[in-house]
């Protein structure tokens, strides 16, 4: 296959899109968190690879670390435009706390607000961090793969894992502290409303006592047929 496609065989090309292209996609998927553009990093992964196919090495094993690679060197490139949908992405309103990024449990992200907030915490880790990490735990790259992808020794990448780990458990950590602090005084302000405000009774300003409604003294009318 690889001397194939370095050579110039198309059916080689579309060999390689059938056995990739659903890799390619999920990881840009994940990284950008937005379905268009995943799909352009996909093709635009393919059209690279092709134009520069015979910069590919002759000897190695799989295709799919210099594929990635490939796809992370053009969503670098894209990073003004990720910039301006984190931007957006920061105006809305946070939902929950962020989901917990145990390996189990990345690997199955689907629901679209989870992405956004997995993608909302990882845009929070150096760029560098989050390369590996998404590499390694979306893409299912080993350390070696990672790091043939990456162009960096695989110490690094072991080293650059741990960081973003340790950062998003911290980042969990903190939105959790949150909610529970917001869920707290939802729950004092509630408790503190006074049971006149319930009834429809004006609630008493802080500091003052609840008003009282005292029913009106009854006619002598009303007395004297009562």
């Amino acid at each position: 296959m690889r001397n194939r496609f370095r050579g110039g065989d198309r059916d080689a090309l579309g060999e390689l899109y059938d056995e990739h292209a659903q890799v390619l996609y999920r990881y840009a998927l994940r990284v950008t968190g937005d379905w268009a553009e995943a799909e352009d990093i996909v093709s635009a992964t393919f059209l690279e690879a092709w134009r520069g196919r015979e910069k590919l090495r002759p000897d190695g094993d799989g295709l799919r670390p210099w594929l990635l690679g490939i796809a992370t060197n053009l969503m670098r490139r894209n990073a003004r435009a990720r910039r301006r949908r984190e931007s957006a992405l920061a105006r809305v309103p946070e939902r929950g706390s962020v989901p917990d990024f145990a390996d189990d449990l990345v690997t199955r992200l689907a629901d679209t607000e989870q992405l956004r907030a997995a993608h909302a915490a990882l845009a929070r880790l150096r760029r560098r961090d989050r390369e590996v990490f998404t590499l390694v735990v979306w893409a299912g790259l080993d350390y070696a793969a990672a790091a043939e992808a990456l162009g960096v020794p695989v110490g690094t990448v072991r080293s650059r894992l741990s960081r973003a780990r340790t950062r998003l458990r911290e980042l969990a950590d903190a939105e959790t502290l949150a909610t529970r602090a917001t869920r707290a005084r939802t729950v004092r302000a509630g408790a503190g409303r006074p049971f006149a405000a319930e009834r429809g009774a004006p609630a008493a300003a802080p500091g003052k006592p609840v008003p009282v409604r005292i029913p009106a003294a009854r006619s002598s009318t009303q007395e004297n047929h009562g």
